[in-house]
């Protein structure tokens, strides 16, 4: 068949249109090895968006040896010729990606990946890593100067990885702007509990070994990630609100206590959401571990972690955190406040309802403890340092601006902006601009100067 002039005009276009397009396609180019956070230039990863993990660990507390598993599903948001996952220390033996060999190379905690055919934007892939090793705990002085991350117990280990842990112990893209869904499965010697995020799926013995499979359908910040593995005495029921809980005691603590960790939990987790919104998980918690090396606890997702016996204080701070933390994550980790100063403030809220004291007293007990030449007020809010991330400049003046916020636009405004700010960024990430943006929205009001008096200034201010 011979074409007219007319139609072989029409299809040389047809041609060279589709060309041009093929042409302005991007070429494939290698993700970032950092999403960009001027704290851990190196955590998190670019060029694709986590979607699911599916993390099968096997844990030896004799040796201390874990090998694992790992399957990211992702989605590309640019055409991928390589990629990374942030991983520390252990040994990576095979890569694969959508079910083929994969290359990888190695640049200190990153791994680079290089699929045998690029990845295109907007399309899913799996990458499965196959690695092994004895996890190390990290140290230095941001967490309070205590080891965090994988820490070897009497009979387990504890799991709690705030601010840049998760990848001693699996890789991934460890920020918590890259949130994603967990399918967490832990194989034990015989007789230990591994305790994690989400709901209990199952739980079996078979040989020496015990199978335990937990999953969070909501999205989660790596550092919420935990397999903490020991004795514990189990014990489930509902909040009277109606929410699943699962509190796991190591037996060493249960009765070295007198704080009754399970009906503060419940109380806590309900009470809360009155105030801050509904609760956003599908299960609450807690896991009480014997780790006095710690010295700390976590907000883990659905089940914050202690590292010994603690405070009803605390454990109505670490249930904040599940909406100013967990559900509602930092954007980038200099907006720590945004965590820290709410669950602190939390606290203050706790005493005013359990009729103790006024959130106005407490905000004055803290500004009062510390003269003007404290370096407690050195340090700025809004923006800490990595190393000072944790100080508590960021717990108690963060929760100094939220009582100074209250007192200017009234209380009706403040307890609708906490709710409102839950629901508007629910699984998601947030930042201080944002948070502002919806104070003075909420309020009808300005707000510039308050915030710049109390979190973006150092010094003491002035009453």
């Amino acid at each position: 068949m011979r074409l007219s002039r007319s139609a072989r005009l029409g299809a040389t276009v047809t041609a060279v249109a589709s060309f041009c397009v093929i042409a302005a396609a991007p070429a494939p180019e290698p993700g970032a090895p950092g999403i960009g956070d001027s704290y851990f230039p190196l955590l998190g990863n670019g060029g694709y968006d986590a979607r699911h993990y599916t993390l099968d660990v096997a844990y030896n507390p004799d040796t201390d040896r874990l090998d694992g598993r790992t399957a990211l599903t992702a989605r590309a948001t640019r055409n991928l010729s390589a990629f990374d996952l942030d991983l520390q220390q252990l040994e990576v033996t095979k890569v694969e990606v959508d079910g083929r060999r994969a290359q990888f190379a190695r640049d200190g905690d990153e791994i680079r990946i290089t699929p045998r055919q690029y990845l295109r934007k907007g399309h899913d892939f799996t990458v499965e890593v196959t690695y092994g090793g004895v996890p190390e705990p990290l140290s230095g002085p941001i967490v309070f100067g205590s080891d965090y991350g994988w820490m070897k117990t009497a009979d387990g280990v504890f799991v709690a990885c705030e601010p840049n842990a998760a990848s001693t112990w699996f890789p991934s893209s460890d920020h918590p702007s890259d949130k994603a869904t967990y399918d967490i499965r832990i194989r034990t010697p015989k007789g230990l509990t591994a305790v994690s995020n989400g709901r209990l799926v199952s739980t079996y013995d078979k040989g020496g070994s015990t199978y335990t499979h937990w999953r969070e359908k909501k999205p989660m910040a790596t550092y919420l990630a935990t397999a903490t593995i020991g004795k514990f005495d189990v014990r489930t029921g509902t909040t009277p609100g109606g929410t699943p809980i699962y509190v796991a005691i190591d037996p060493v603590l249960s009765n070295s206590n007198n704080v009754d960790v399970y009906g503060v939990t419940a109380a806590a987790t309900d009470y809360w959401s009155q105030v801050f919104g509904p609760y956003p998980f599908e299960e609450t918690g807690a896991i009480v571990d014997d780790m006095p090396q710690a010295g700390f606890s976590l907000e883990v997702q659905t089940k914050p972690v202690y590292s010994a016996v603690r405070s009803e204080t605390t454990i109505v701070h670490e249930l904040a955190h599940q909406w100013f933390g967990d559900s509602v994550s930092v954007a980038h980790w200099k907006d720590i406040w945004l965590n820290e100063g709410f669950a602190t403030y939390a606290q203050w809220l706790w005493a005013e309802h359990q009729g103790t004291r006024s959130a106005h007293d407490s905000f004055l007990a803290a500004y009062n403890a510390r003269p003007a030449d404290n370096p407690f007020w050195q340090i700025t809010v809004a923006d800490p340092q990595r190393d000072t991330m944790f100080a508590s400049a960021g717990y108690q003046r963060g929760a100094m601006t939220l009582q100074a916020l209250r007192e200017r636009i009234g209380d009706t405004a403040f307890f609708t902006l906490l709710p409102t700010w839950t629901k508007l960024h629910r699984y998601g990430n947030a930042d201080t601009a944002q948070f502002i943006a919806l104070a003075e929205k909420v309020s009808g009001q300005n707000l510039d100067d308050l915030f710049q008096k109390w979190i973006y200034t150092t010094g003491k201010p002035a009453l």
